[in-house]
């Protein structure tokens, strides 16, 4: 496996990140491909062998499940002080997530909603700390001054040890972490974006600021919800029940079609499978996926991608067919 500084800071991370929103309830939760936690717990062990340690859930990843499966596993099967857990705060509730529910303190970022998510997170994921806490969204109606103070308080406390941010513009980012700078408080050292090969809105504005900025990229949903990797027509039980995904992709359907044959034809060319081909173009803009894996297969094939140097030409050749894309994620 190989590590790398993530972002401006001192804090060593896997090239793979193991995304935990696939570990859960699928019986209690809007997203039915997530797997129970005897399934999980084969694949974070898997992980851990492999020389990941990397972990990102979130507080409402299947009602607080995945955090609490992450926490056993974790304390199970690791050094806790070798691991780099990642989680989030905005969507307190279910309800929040799925209809922005405007429930009193159902979502947001008050020092409330900060503090109070933050202590539920530790006692699920069974640690005193947290590596790296992410703000989840933009939050329109608490001030950022607010939200960053609260977020440098838990740093101080030991709770926190670095902070993140996930899916907002550019401009909001900026502000966030001006700030912060401006009044001695803690920055963030990652952004956890959107970002794949047939959504590249980022490359506009937020990707050239976090590079200036030397800010660590671990974008989401880096095969697009399995896109880049099935079969065009393909059905999955992912690619059927996954309704979130669906609003994100299905709109360009046709217009990605070209770079999902593209990603194939160099698979082929490589003798390497199609994930291979996605995440080896994310390695060469120096992220760190976060790699959904539900099957011991999606793990290896995100240790092979390692290996995967594609040239300037094949770069070149899997991005020119793109277009335009609504916005998506900075909501």
């Amino acid at each position: 496996m190989e590590y790398i500084k993530l972002g401006n800071s001192g804090l060593d991370v896997s090239r793979i990140c193991l995304g935990c929103m696939g570990f859960g309830d699928p019986d209690n939760w809007i997203q039915k491909w997530v797997i129970k936690e005897e399934e999980s717990r084969k694949i974070i062990k898997q992980a851990l062998d492999m020389g990941i340690n990397f972990f990102d859930t979130a507080n409402t990843y299947s009602n607080g499940v995945s955090e609490e499966i992450l926490g056993r596993a974790i304390k199970d099967f690791a050094n806790r002080d070798e691991v780099v857990i990642a989680t989030k705060v905005f969507f307190n509730s279910t309800k929040a997530l799925i209809d922005g529910e405007k429930e009193p303190n159902s979502m947001g970022l008050s020092r409330k909603s900060i503090m109070s998510s933050v202590e539920k997170s530790l006692k699920r994921l069974q640690t005193d700390y947290i590596d790296l806490y992410i703000i989840h969204r933009w939050d329109y109606n608490t001030p950022i001054e607010e939200t960053m103070e609260a977020l440098n308080d838990l740093v101080k406390s030991g709770k926190v040890r670095y902070i993140g941010a996930s899916a907002m513009y550019a401009w909001q980012f900026q502000k966030a972490q001006y700030v912060a700078e401006k009044n001695g408080w803690t920055k963030f050292i990652s952004m956890q974006n959107h970002y794949n090969l047939i959504y590249r809105e980022d490359e506009r504005e937020m990707i050239p600021l976090c590079k200036d900025l030397k800010i660590g990229l671990t974008p989401y949903s880096p095969l697009a919800g399995g896109r880049l990797t099935r079969e065009l027509g393909e059905e999955t039980k992912r690619a059927i029940t996954d309704e979130i995904a669906k609003k994100k992709y299905g709109e360009y359907e046709e217009a990605d079609k070209e770079i999902i044959l593209r990603v194939k034809e160099l698979s082929e060319k490589y003798g390497v499978e199609k994930s291979n081909i996605a995440l080896a173009w994310l390695f060469s803009k120096g992220a760190v996926p976060i790699i959904g894996a539900t099957k011991n297969s999606h793990l290896e094939a995100a240790k092979n991608a390692l290996e995967v140097k594609l040239t300037e030409e094949d770069i070149k050749y899997l991005e020119e067919k793109y277009i335009p894309h609504k916005i998506v994620g900075a909501l």
